[in-house]
């Protein structure tokens, strides 16, 4: 194992946590303020990943297609919002995942229908194509870079949003005490669109940005949801820094795990049953550092009360 190959991978798995990260911070923004378990989130992630792999294609421009992606995300997430999750707020949490299960559903046959079942292709844009050298000599690609310096703006801007500005200060808010807020003169339902629609962008982008590393297919979005609700729990429900933290311990080790559980084992066993081995215990692995954390920290790492 050289140090190269070492940092590539660490490399991979930030890049994979600011991906997670990008998915889980709409996620926690949607259950904390409005208390709602949304499995369809995945599905959104989906939207943009089709809405820029298709307006890149017919527009020839990556940047159009990416743009295209929030937008359509966003749309779909405020008219999913107004059309059913708002009649969901005041059920219980089995309603909830029932209802946003149909919209999986919905949205994965919606798609089949207008694009087909074989998958898109979306390219990397040529100012991003090339590749940076690493010490030891190894080539990273600089738009696997990119993508962690826009996740790092992203959760720059998110920060700003919810500290500094009079709607993150309603986000808040809405997280503490609904009923307060909407006492005091805020129009609740408007904000829930608002925030719905934010973290459906949010998700979208990931989409969006993924896609141009592998293909854009229906249901792409049902496995990385399963790792946003592990970043979640392990960051702290409600919690934007939670959802950072946590989705770069959840890239980080899922990544590493991978690359060095075969090497280590292939010391005790011989190499093909090595890779085996390690490939099944890697993909426990993050369910492992959950269980430990949750041990220590029930509520996560950082919890919204104190985020």
């Amino acid at each position: 194992m050289t140090l190269a190959l070492a940092l590539e991978q660490l490399l991979n798995g930030l890049q994979l946590g600011v991906m997670l990260f990008l998915m889980a911070a709409g996620l926690t923004l949607i259950f904390g303020v409005m208390g709602l378990i949304n499995l369809a989130h995945g599905s959104l992630y989906m939207v943009g990943a089709f809405a820029c792999a298709a307006v890149a294609a017919a527009t020839g421009s990556f940047w159009i297609g990416l743009v295209a992606s929030l937008i359509a995300a966003a749309a779909a997430g405020a008219l999913v919002e107004l059309l059913v999750i708002r009649r969901l707020y005041d059920r219980d949490h089995l309603d909830q995942v029932l209802a946003t299960f149909a919209l999986i559903l919905i949205f994965s046959e919606g798609t089949r229908w207008l694009f087909g079942s074989f998958p898109l292709y979306l390219d990397i844009p040529p100012i991003l194509g090339g590749a940076v050298m690493l010490p030891g000599g190894l080539q990273y690609p600089v738009y696997r870079l990119a993508i962690i310096a826009a996740g790092a703006l992203v959760a720059f801007g998110l920060y700003v949003l919810i500290s500094r500005t009079r709607l993150g200060m309603r986000i808040r808010a809405g997280e503490s005490d609904r009923e307060m807020i909407g006492a005091l003169g805020v129009d609740i339902r408007t904000l829930y669109t608002v925030v719905f629609a934010l973290g459906a962008a949010l998700a979208g982008l990931a989409g969006a940005m993924v896609g141009a590393l592998q293909s854009v297919q229906v249901g792409m979005g049902e496995p990385v949801l399963i790792l946003a609700f592990v970043v979640i729990v392990i960051g702290g429900i409600g919690s934007i820094k939670g959802a950072l933290f946590g989705a770069l311990l959840v890239g980080v080790t899922d990544t590493m795990g991978r690359f060095l559980l075969p090497q280590l084992l292939a010391l005790f066993v011989p190499p093909a049953q090595a890779g085996m081995i390690g490939g099944a215990a890697a993909s426990m692995l993050i369910y492992i550092v959950m269980a430990l954390i949750l041990a220590v920290k029930p509520r996560g790492l950082f919890p919204a009360a104190h985020a």
